[in-house]
């Protein structure tokens, strides 16, 4: 989902990797350890949260976490929890990156130190405030100052404990006075209306004279004095109200201007508490990857697009600008992703594989390593897999895999690391198990192989078979490199990564997956001994059970299959596909004429063909909807019904499906697989009603017929193809992005390109790094991309002075205490003074 500006597009995504903790607190208790779980947080709002580690000061998380991230935000927070069984759990210490200083630990672990958590650290949101120093004459005829103070509204506040009643106080203090004025209590909401107007009298009627203001006597008192404003969450506790947030500004400012009006962003309380050292709380490793995209329209990007799009038909392949890309680029990953999105999205990623691994297999002297290094090829088949094959793997891998993570069988089959009373032959038989059965899936599910994934592997076979004609198996090994090796083994060893499990699984799981994952690449190889790959005695023992022909047989029937001509894909035989699953809270939809429509929490579960719910995971659906019965899927106003994080899904008849999602995150993956998977059914609504049917009437048009067509155009535009849910042109700006950010390079392979064509000599050591097969050709396609990036680079430049022009400190958009926005303002006045 993308922040819209005007003429352009905002998408913000990170990718995190939470590692490990070290040196937490000890336990007050006898154990003295800890069972702690990390959470991810915008702002307060966890949008993820860690498996449990359970007793250690020093748990290992080793956990991956990748977000769209669908609104504004100040931190990127992480919270360490102690969990206990009987009460709430306990907050240990806390990470909070600033979104402004993101950058400077981009893709690099660190670790940082734990900070301590109490309700004056925990602030988020902003007030609008309106403030008028006026003169007032009293009735005696003499003039005093008065100073209004209009609370307006506040956004963003932080929900506590499930809720937020909040209200402000007003306090205007000095030396030697303080006075506080309260306003209502606005219930159920963290984004409080209050145009609530507080009068203060700042200098008292005898202290007037006409040479000022403020007579010379108090002019010092005035100074001093500000106005502070608190917001706090009205709680029915004992304990009292919770602090949410506070603002204090000194009245000097207002002698310059008699009025002011502005947004700020809410701070902190200082109460002067000493904080725990840094230290005491141990620290947490992080790597944090977050990426913002400003996109313009479409045809900006064209003369980009087209040379990146045309890069299969470069004739070497190693003069294209994919090519290119990948030969600048700091690790070959960075390129790929983009590329491959961007490829797949115009329906060019066949071609541009089969060109680049050609060139490749051309290059590779041993057929024994083809495609074993990490080149683009393989990184870019890599990221085609794992984006058009991840149905593939859920109908293949996920039921049994799920098994294994709940069973727990014991199957340690080294006899160093046997635990007490576990039988080594048991384990061996309960592995064997595990791997026919996952071996069996594999191999008979070559039918269910996606197309892309099936024409990328005749490319392959064809192009090893051609370079190596001696070898017969080299067809099989070009292609098993990359489904066993690179797809379904690391698959079965790191599930969360591929999304078959919600998290890392615990050590003994992850210690199962691991030795199936090694048989299973083993078997997929067809290397002529199978038993001198292992460098441990007992995997080759193990290993002796697959020794027979049946597995290289079926390994090869599998491999002929997924990479024959010609394949169709077979939707006759489709079988549900589970897309998304897990609890959320819905309102009763009202069946029945006379019945509670309360909320209730329930199990969700989508597929391709329908979206259920049942009370709990296993059980026997309570609602079943059809994917061709829903006709919209959208976000519903938090208004309605008071409650954050709530979209609703439009069935026949008008009828209404209201849910809330666990948090902003979540509630749009959601609502965009939702509206991919029921895309192109045929009654699909053009307008519906962003408020809910309450009380008699539609909340936002005010229609009192509850079969009133909607007032608000659906959103719309989405591709009904699930997997492949790309924006083209946002995937042109990464890769703007990344040429812009190698320019360097691209300057220096344009050098190398003009030195070998003039003196066609041997290739300059300094130059070494780049493939450059066609000096000319390569140096025609860098010219084209260097003038590309500079339009676009100029496209940005002047998008950030127009807005610059246009936006004003203090608004909506970019309150006072906006640290990001005084750092661009800044940077701006520098470009200018340049540029004089």
């Amino acid at each position: 989902m993308a922040v819209e500006e005007e003429g352009l597009r905002v998408f913000q995504s990170v990718r995190i990797k939470i590692g490990e903790a070290k040196n937490l607190p000890t336990y007050p208790g006898p154990n003295k350890m800890r069972d702690c779980y990390c959470t991810v947080n915008l702002d307060q709002e966890e949008v993820f949260r860690t498996k449990i580690v359970e007793k250690s000061l020093c748990p290992f998380y080793g956990e991956d976490f990748y977000c769209e991230i669908p609104r504004t935000f100040r931190h990127l927070s992480f919270y360490i929890f102690d969990r206990d069984v009987f009460r709430r759990d306990s907050i240990i210490g806390k990470v909070a990156i600033q979104k402004e200083d993101l950058q400077k630990y981009h893709n690099r672990d660190t670790w940082f130190q734990l900070q301590h958590v109490d309700a004056d650290s925990e602030v988020q949101g902003k007030v609008h405030l309106e403030l008028r120093l006026s003169e007032v004459i009293t009735d005696t005829g003499v003039v005093c100052h008065k100073l209004a103070t209009r609370v307006l509204e506040c956004q963003g506040l932080p929900i506590v404990n499930g809720q937020c009643d909040p209200y402000a106080t007003v306090t205007l203090a000095g030396p030697s006075r303080s006075e506080a004025k309260k306003t209502k209590v606005k219930k159920k909401t963290n984004n409080p209306h209050f145009d609530e107007v507080f009068y203060f009298e700042v200098t008292r009627p005898s202290s007037y004279n006409k040479k000022s203001h403020f007579d010379i006597e108090d002019v010092d008192e005035v100074d001093k004095m500000e106005i502070r404003v608190d917001l706090w969450n009205a709680s029915n506790l004992k304990f009292g109200d919770e602090f949410l947030g506070e603002l204090r500004l000194p009245l000097k400012f207002l002698r310059q201007s008699s009025s002011y009006e502005a947004w700020y962003f809410l701070q902190p309380r200082d109460n002067g508490n000493k904080s725990l050292k840094p230290d005491d709380l141990g620290s947490l490793r992080l790597n944090v990857v977050y990426t913002e995209d400003h996109v313009f329209s479409s045809d900006y990007y064209s003369p980009l697009r087209d040379v990146l799009l045309k890069s299969a038909d470069v004739e070497p392949v190693s003069a294209s600008a994919a090519h290119i890309l990948g030969e600048v680029c700091r690790e070959k990953q960075e390129a790929a992703i983009p590329l491959v999105r961007l490829f797949l999205h115009y329906g060019r990623i066949v071609p541009f594989i089969s060109a680049i691994a050609n060139a490749e297999v051309k290059r590779t002297q041993d057929p024994n390593t083809i495609f074993r290094g990490n080149s683009l090829t393989s990184k870019c088949i890599d990221e085609t897999m794992k984006l058009a094959g991840m149905h593939y793997l859920q109908v293949t891998l996920k039921p049994i895999i799920d098994e294994i993570c709940q069973v727990h069988k014991p199957c340690e089959i080294d006899p160093v690391k046997l635990k007490d009373g576990e039988n080594l032959e048991n384990n061996r038989e309960n592995l064997r198990q595990y791997v026919d059965r996952i071996f069996t899936v594999i191999t008979k599910s070559g039918v269910s192989c996606p197309t892309v994934m099936c024409d990328i592997f005749f490319s392959l076979r064809e192009s090893a078979a051609k370079r190596f004609q001696g070898d017969l198996d080299v067809r099989y090994t070009a292609v098993s490199s990359f489904i066993f090796l690179r797809f379904f083994a690391p698959a079965i060893l790191s599930p969360n990564l591929f999304q078959l499990t919600p998290h890392h699984p615990d050590p003994q799981t992850s210690r199962t997956l691991t030795l199936i994952s090694k048989t299973i690449q083993t078997l997929g190889s067809l290397s002529k001994s199978k038993s001198a790959n292992f460098k441990e005695s007992y995997m080759a023992i193990f290993y002796d059970y697959f020794n027979e022909q049946k597995y290289a047989d079926a390994v090869k029937n599998f491999l002929d299959l997924i990479s024959s001509s010609g394949r169709r894909d077979h939707k006759s035989i489709e079988q549900p596909i589970l897309l998304k699953e897990g609890f959320m809270i819905k309102r009763a939809q009202g069946r029945k004429r006379f019945g509670m429509k309360n909320f209730k929490k329930r199990w969700f579960r989508l597929t391709n063909h329908e979206f259920t719910y049942q009370k709990s995971k296993g059980d026997h659906p309570l609602c079943s909807i059809p994917i061709e019965n829903i006709l919209a899927v959208e976000r519903l106003e938090e208004e309605s019904f008071k409650m954050k994080n709530m979209f609703q899904v439009i069935q026949p008849e008008r009828r209404v499906l209201y849910i809330q999602a666990n948090n902003c995150v979540e509630a749009k993956d959601w609502i965009d697989i939702l509206t991919k998977v029921s895309q192109c059914n045929k009654k699909r609504l053009t307008v519906y009603h962003p408020s809910a049917y309450l009380n008699g009437h539609w909340l936002c048009c005010k229609a009192t017929a509850d079969n009133t067509p909607g007032c608000t155009p659906c959103t719309g535009g989405l591709p009904a193809n699930i997997q492949l849910d790309i924006d083209g042109d946002r995937e042109t700006e990464r890769i703007y992005s990344l040429f812009n950010l190698y320019m360097p390079k691209l300057e220096k392979m344009q050098e190398a390109c003009g030195s070998k064509s003039v003196y066609d000599g041997p290739e300059e050591e300094e130059y070494s790094t780049f493939i450059i097969d066609d000096p000319k050709e390569t140096y025609k396609t860098l010219k084209l991309i260097i003038e590309g990036v500079g339009n676009l680079e100029q496209e940005h430049a002047q998008y950030k002075r127009d807005k610059f022009k246009k936006t004003k400190y203090g608004s909506q958009e970019h309150p006072i205490g906006d640290k990001s926005f005084q750092t661009y303002i800044r940077q701006q006045s520098e470009i200018s003074a340049h540029s004089i």
